[in-house]
Formats: structure tokens, C-alpha cells, sequence
């Protein structure tokens, strides 16, 4: 992954937001019917204290809201698997197959 990729943008700024104790950034576009090697789909799962006491939405909001420029910018999907270390099992779900020209 290089330095200037979407992928490497967001697990930074992720990071740097909420201080995650699991943080998986994948790039799930080359599922997708997009051209090769795009960044436009994304899987996050992430593991954060900052997450205690907020509702699934309000956790998305806090992401989208870190990612702005990111999904102005080309990042077509996030698929959001946001968890406090309480309800942290240890692994998130698969995504799901596309349904919009899957390859």
C-alpha cells in the first residue's frame, strides 16, 4: 500500500481520530464492477472507547464526518463494523456480495 493511497489516508485518519484498540482498513473495490485497482469500496472495522454510549448512527456519523473529503472525493461505500471493546467479539461480519454489475 503507498503512502498517498486512499486505503493509507483513511486507516490514518481513523487512527488518529478515534485511537482505535483494532483497526482494519480493506479495500474491497476489486469485488465491485469498477476499473482495476480502484479505491472506492471500503470495509472498516474498528474498535474504539470512543464509541461508548452511542448509538450504531451516531458512529457513522462520527466516521463520515472524519472521511468528508474522502467520500467528496471518490470513496463511492464504507461498509461501517464499529464496535467498543465491550461488544467486540473478536471479528466482523463478511461484506455482502454486490449486487450493483458484480464482476
Amino acid at each position: 500500500m503507498s503512502p498517498n493511497s486512499v486505503e493509507r489516508i483513511i486507516q490514518d485518519k481513523v487512527k488518529t481520530s478515534f485511537s482505535p484498540l483494532v483497526c482494519e482498513v480493506v479495500n474491497e473495490s476489486s469485488s465491485h464492477n469498477v476499473p482495476k485497482n480502484s479505491e472506492t469500496h471500503f470495509k472498516i472495522t474498528m474498535v474504539s472507547s470512543q464509541f461508548d454510549g452511542l448509538t450504531r448512527v451516531k458512529r457513522h456519523q462520527l466516521v463520515y464526518k472524519t472521511l468528508d473529503l474522502e467520500l467528496k472525493s471518490g470513496v463511492h461505500a464504507l461498509a461501517l463494523h464499529l464496535f467498543t471493546p465491550e461488544e467486540w467479539k473478536g471479528s466482523s461480519p463478511e461484506s455482502p456480495k454486490c449486487l450493483g454489475g458484480e464482476k
